[in-house]
């Protein structure tokens, strides 16, 4: 049975297992960056595990509390993103409804059920949780702007938000990156190098070389995300060739280093690791 202490505890693995794989741009156990050190996100990790895997929350309630914990342990955005991908997946593992056959429901079917089920309120606090966190690039929108008041579900909302914001995207799409991409390409990177680290940045560089990233396109634009995406390619290749991920790693770390000098962080591409990692501890 999937009790909330068994999802907060593959909710902070997945945080950490991230933290430990060379995932360029990003911060990692390698290198901080862009004003961010490593244990920013342990903390992190600390402060909004228990709280997003909690019982009995509305999944506004789940989004909110974390981030406000979050906010309260470090001071500043680490992982908005993480708890906006995080919190559903963790809400549908928990949600069981008296008149489905839930036990017949895989994860992405009981998530798609919830999912349909959110609230103006749920889009509320979640707007509220956006805006203390305060994402770099938020600016302001025509239609349900996170700033005012919301008219519609945080589904709708997500939904209207998905042109510009591949976390919003996944609202709209039940998730697909996550299952229909992500797991299959981490458990082939499993089954090639039966190491989790390996796996992790084989993972980080599937999303990096697949889509561009959108927080990279709000902060910069698409011009510099689609030279980031052929950047990711190219060195995606490579660590695929070898046998030994670890040959590559003077690649990586250079690679790291020209994209923080630049100040680009992919963090959607980040974001979405932890969710697949987290979405594969609990299945």
């Amino acid at each position: 049975m999937l009790t909330s202490a068994k999802l907060a505890q593959a909710y902070r693995n997945a945080c950490l297992t991230e933290l430990e794989a060379l995932k360029p741009g990003n911060v990692h156990v390698f290198a901080d960056g862009h004003g961010m050190t490593i244990h920013d996100f342990i903390k992190s990790a600390d402060a909004s595990a228990t709280i997003i895997a909690q019982s009995n929350l509305s999944l506004g309630e789940r989004i909110f509390q974390s981030v406000e914990a979050t906010q309260m342990a470090v001071g500043m955005n680490t992982n908005l993103g993480i708890i906006l991908l995080c919190a559903p997946l963790i809400h549908a593992a928990l949600y069981v409804n008296q008149n489905i056959e839930d036990e017949n429901l895989s994860l992405q079917q009981r998530l798609g059920f919830i999912l349909n089920q959110l609230t103006i309120e749920d889009a509320n606090l979640t707007a509220q949780a956006i805006v203390l966190a305060n994402p770099a690039g938020l600016g302001k929108s025509n239609a349900n702007d996170v700033h005012e008041a919301s008219s519609v579900s945080l589904l709708e909302m997500m939904a209207s938000a998905q042109h510009k914001d591949r976390i919003a995207w996944q609202y709209a799409h039940a998730f697909s990156d996550i299952f229909e991409f992500g797991l299959p390409h981490y458990n082939k990177a499993m089954q090639k190098w039966n190491n989790q680290a390996w796996a992790t940045t084989a993972l980080y560089l599937g999303y990096l070389a697949r889509q561009l990233d959108s927080h990279v396109v709000r902060k910069y634009g698409e011009a510099l995300a689609n030279v980031v995406m052929q950047e990711a390619i190219d060195i995606q290749t490579l660590y695929w060739e070898t046998e030994n991920p670890k040959l590559v790693q003077k690649h990586l770390l250079a690679w790291d280093a020209s994209l923080k000098a630049r100040s680009i962080n992919p963090g959607t591409s980040a974001d979405l690791t932890v969710a697949c990692i987290m979405t594969s501890n609990i299945e």
